[in-house]
């Protein structure tokens, strides 16, 4: 539900950005992520040109690389079949994956697939019908991934490992946010968090 709120935000922005009907759904289609589409949308809108919006995607994007690395061992078939299995590797399936200390694909797989659908369609809905919603932030949709986000980190508090991991993550976030660029912070803290990743090799 929070994948689509927020799909339908990110619709009514890329459109109010001058992104037209179709170009936004087919951004969410491909790239499948939030953070990036949203930094796209916004420095288009702010009369960005192309080279910002793009680098400000793949800085904010580059945090899949640490969490990748963390399950790549759990993927097990033909490289075209890990690839496309791989696609469906986003913050919200990740976290679930990973939620009993040990990674299983299949959950990975069925959430990434729900969260999927919901963020197109959320995108599709938000594009379409954007102008009876209004404002999104009015309903405060701009708060939904934060809480998402905030539930999924908090049963993992409980193992050591994870909390130091969570703390220094978010201390580096923090250190960094007032002098780095968009998307370094993010980066950074990802990386801290391989401290808390499952062994690589384990499959589910």
């Amino acid at each position: 539900m929070a994948a689509a709120a927020f799909g339908i935000s990110f619709g009514v922005l890329a459109r109010a950005a001058g992104m037209g009907a179709w170009a936004p759904i087919a951004l969410s289609a491909t790239t499948f992520g939030g953070s990036a589409q949203f930094a796209v949308a916004s420095i288009l809108d702010d009369r960005g040109g192309a080279a910002a919006a793009i680098a400000a995607a793949v800085l904010l994007n580059l945090r899949y690389l640490p969490i990748g690395i963390s399950v790549a061992g759990g993927f097990a078939g033909r490289r075209f079949r890990r690839l496309l299995e791989a696609q469906l590797v986003v913050d919200e399936s990740w976290a679930l994956s990973i939620g009993a200390g040990r990674f299983d694909r299949r959950v990975l797989l069925g959430a990434g697939g729900l969260l999927y659908v919901g963020w197109v369609g959320g995108t599709a809905l938000g594009v379409l019908g954007g102008s009876a919603l209004g404002d999104p932030n009015r309903l405060g949709l701009d708060a939904a991934f934060p809480a998402l986000f905030l539930a999924l980190l908090a049963p993992r508090l409980r193992e050591r490992r994870a909390l130091y991991a969570a703390v220094a993550g978010g201390a580096l976030a923090t250190a960094l946010i007032p002098v780095s660029p968009a998307g370094i912070p993010i980066v950074a803290a990802s990386a801290a968090c391989l401290l808390g990743a499952p062994r690589a090799g384990r499959r589910g």
